[in-house]
């Protein structure tokens, strides 16, 4: 980790992965020494509602148990929320934003209000389908946000989260396989 602390604020739809995204996330840096907070914004939640979902991570101990009012990294699970809720919201400009969609950054900056910081897009749902069958964009939405947010290596990240895969998933070797190929492909993705 080169930074002290990083406030991530997460957007999705219910059932798309996003909180369990910032979950994965918490427990996969917990397990390389960080202090980390995960943790959703409840509402009205049902299927297809828009959620929220945040993550702190510091080197040092973390005192503040609040929602996430200026994030240093927005991850945007479902492209459809950018015309119905302000994803870009107190978000820092020289932070990022990591938008799944088959766009460029090109074609969905108009979209962000006026935003000058850096923007990254994923094709999560390519990216899933080809490794994993079926839509589910929280593997690839994952791996993103590590890459982006830097706060761990590539290879950390892939190791601890084949660990976490393998036991949560023994008895579904495809499953690991298909996920591990996701966040993979992710990385190659992005570049970065």
């Amino acid at each position: 980790m080169d930074f002290d602390k990083i406030e991530i604020r997460w957007h999705g739809r219910g059932g798309q992965g996003a909180k369990t995204a910032a979950l994965l996330l918490a427990d996969v840096c917990f397990k390389t020494g960080a202090n980390v907070q995960g943790f959703p914004e409840y509402g009205p939640e049902r299927m297809g509602a828009p959620i929220t979902a945040f993550n702190r991570i510091s080197k040092s101990e973390i005192r503040v148990h609040s929602n996430i009012y200026t994030p240093d990294l927005v991850v945007v699970v479902d492209e459809s929320l950018l015309h119905s809720v302000d994803v870009t919201a107190g978000l820092k400009e020289e932070g990022a934003i990591i938008v799944n969609t088959p766009l460029s950054e090109e074609e969905i900056r108009p979209m962000l209000k006026g935003y000058k910081g850096r923007v990254y897009t994923v094709d999560a749902r390519k990216i899933s389908e080809e490794a994993l069958g079926k839509y589910f964009p929280n593997s690839p939405m994952l791996a993103a946000t590590v890459a982006v947010s830097k706060v761990m290596g590539k290879y950390e990240f892939i190791r601890e989260m084949k660990a976490s895969y393998e036991h949560k998933f023994a008895k579904k070797p495809e499953v690991i396989e298909g996920n591990m190929k996701a966040l993979t492909m992710t990385f190659d993705a992005l570049g970065v």
